[in-house]
């Protein structure tokens, strides 16, 4: 118990045999004086025990306050020498310390100015310890903030043009694709740790005996990643299907050779065992954070209205956007039609939003296997897809995706949201089949105005795409420069030298360290000013002319010398490193 006693006042105590004199000293009767002032009052403020039997002084709070307030203030005189040394009073008897009950105030979460949104899903709260009873009170639970993707604790000003990052927005939507890239599923699953060059297997949706069908089998979707090039694809596997010709990869060849940028691409496939079936797998490119448009515009409404009783008063598409949709399916099947294939696959499951308003058809190639020893002609199969294609197009538009049932009804409601072009457009496609009735005769009465000016926003986004590139652009050189700061500063030894880093040249780099990243202002805060790092990397990097003042920590000594000197000796550390790492 030694070693958790209490340490005394002086490390220093003369030890000496006890007098007669100090003896008496020690036990002679104090005089008579004034009721000593309670020490509690002194120290805190106040004396907790004041009405459970203390048997000091307490003055009133009026005179008590001027005395603690004002540590300059003398003592009151009725407060004698010996008050310094008064003891603390401790009762008795133990006391029950009986907690006040928790504050029935919910927690607030206040968010910082950063324009990056909260999620309350995101919210975690720890249950509360034993040692709120010790103090009394219930303490906070703790809250998760979300993540701070764009990784600043402010927001950029809208007038001020960010020239070394991307803009925030686009930050953010990166960085959830990427952390979709790398979730996994909180619930358990069963998958094959391998399967044909694909490992790290992940179920992309539900696996539930409600899932939709390909013409007659289940489909499920895993992503995988790849052993050949380590890039991250989606897996489509067909439950319990037997291929009996294996010709039918012929048409997965013809697939892979589009590359359309509304057509998610196509890979390869295969056929395995590792499911304890039968299984075709096909293989496609991954596109994380992508949504279905059955998830984007069907999946919230209510039966009832997914089934035909839809209505002009619900949540409609914008008719811009509409517009763009239809383009952009339409050269996605002009693409295909123009390769002698057809699509089958133009429905609101398979259709998935990738980005902005950018679409792109799934599954393709996928119903071509699996009715290979069915086939049809590839006229009619096109002419399917124009029907399909009408179909979505008034699905849409009423938000129902069994409108066609009661054309009537959602023909009204298409004339009283959309223009009289939309409805032409969605009956020629539910029209019967003819010769004329061709993707380019489609692409005609969508028109050439309206393609025309949707490339043109194509290629407005694709510059501003650029713009956010090239605020990255010189970030490389300045990583790189911390990367050989990381190196020399703070190495523990080098040649036998334990002070190899704070001596020499490597004596100015810390100093120059410290001006770049430890400054301090009048106050003794630190200065975090992301804009004076950047400055002084740049000219660092460049090598520039301009002197600056290093001030040693104890500030003692201090050394002017140019940003140019100061990279002279970052080269020579790094590459005193360099040689002794060959």
């Amino acid at each position: 118990m030694a070693y958790f006693s209490r340490p005394q006042s002086s490390s220093a105590v003369k030890i000496a045999q006890p007098t007669e004199d100090d003896d008496k000293a020690k036990f002679s009767p104090k005089k008579d004086s004034p009721q000593r002032q309670c020490r509690n009052i002194l120290i805190y403020g106040s004396c907790r025990f004041q009405d459970k039997g203390c048997i000091y002084y307490h003055p009133p709070p009026s005179s008590t306050s001027t005395d603690v307030a004002s540590p300059d203030a003398p003592f009151p005189p009725s407060l004698s020498a010996h008050a310094v040394n008064a003891p603390v009073f401790v009762p008795r008897t133990s006391l029950d310390v009986v907690p006040s009950a928790p504050s029935t105030q919910s927690l607030q979460f206040a968010p910082s100015d950063s324009p990056t949104p909260y999620y309350a899903s995101q919210e975690v709260e720890y249950e509360g310890t034993s040692l709120g009873t010790y103090y009394g009170t219930a303490q906070p639970a703790f809250m998760r903030q979300p993540l701070d993707y764009h990784l600043y604790t402010n927001p950029i000003p809208e007038t001020f043009a960010p020239s070394h990052f991307i803009s925030d927005n686009l930050r953010e939507e990166l960085q959830k694709r990427s952390e979709s890239a790398h979730t996994i599923p909180s619930m358990p699953y069963h998958v094959p740790e391998e399967l044909q060059g694909y490992h790290s297997l992940v179920p992309l949706e539900p696996i539930t005996p409600e899932r939709r069908k390909i013409v007659s089998w289940f489909s499920s979707v895993y992503r995988a990643t790849s052993l050949n090039d380590g890039a991250t694809y989606a897996l489509r596997r067909i439950e319990n299907f037997r291929l009996t010709h294996h010709a039918a990869f012929g048409m997965i060849e013809s697939w892979s050779r589009i590359r359309h940028p509304n057509i998610v691409r196509v890979r390869e496939a295969f056929t395995t065992r590792a499911f304890n079936d039968s299984s075709l797998v096909v293989c496609y490119d991954y596109h994380p954070d992508s949504q279905s448009l059955m998830e984007l515009y069907f999946r919230s409404m209510s039966p009832s209205v997914l089934h035909g009783q839809f209505s002009a008063s619900l949540g409609r598409i914008p008719e811009a956007t509409l517009w763009t949709y239809i383009i952009q399916i339409a050269n996605a099947i002009r693409a295909a039609h123009d390769a002698g294939l057809a699509v089958r696959m133009i429905d609101p499951t398979k259709i998935l939003l990738t980005g902005k308003n950018r679409l792109r058809i799934n599954a393709c190639g996928i119903v071509d296997v699996l009715l290979y020893d069915t086939r049809q002609d590839a006229g009619l199969a096109q002419q399917e897809d124009l029907v399909m294609f009408g179909r979505l197009v008034i699905a849409l538009c009423c938000g129902s995706i069994t409108a066609l049932n009661a054309l009537p009804k959602a023909l009204e409601v298409m004339s009283r949201i959309y223009s009289a072009e939309i409805k032409t457009l969605a009956l020629y496609l539910i029209s019967k089949p003819g010769p004329h009735k061709t993707i380019a005769q489609i692409m005609e009465l969508i028109g050439t105005n309206r393609v025309a000016r949707e490339m043109d926003e194509m290629q407005i986004a694709n510059d501003r795409l650029e713009t956010e590139l090239m605020s990255e652009l010189e970030n490389g050189r300045l990583v790189r420069l911390l990367c050989k700061f990381g190196f020399i500063n703070e190495r523990p030894e080098f040649a036998r030298e334990p002070r190899w880093s704070e001596t020499g040249d490597r004596y100015i780099i810390k100093l120059f360290r410290d001006y770049v990243f430890h400054q301090v202002d009048e106050n003794g805060n630190p200065v975090v000013n992301l804009s004076h790092v950047l400055t002084c990397l740049n000219k660092l990097d460049c090598g520039s002319d301009e002197r600056v003042m290093l001030v040693s920590r104890d500030e003692q000594s201090c050394l002017v010398v140019s940003y140019k000197e100061v990279k002279a000796c970052i080269e020579s550390a790094f590459s005193d490193l360099s040689r002794a790492s060959r």
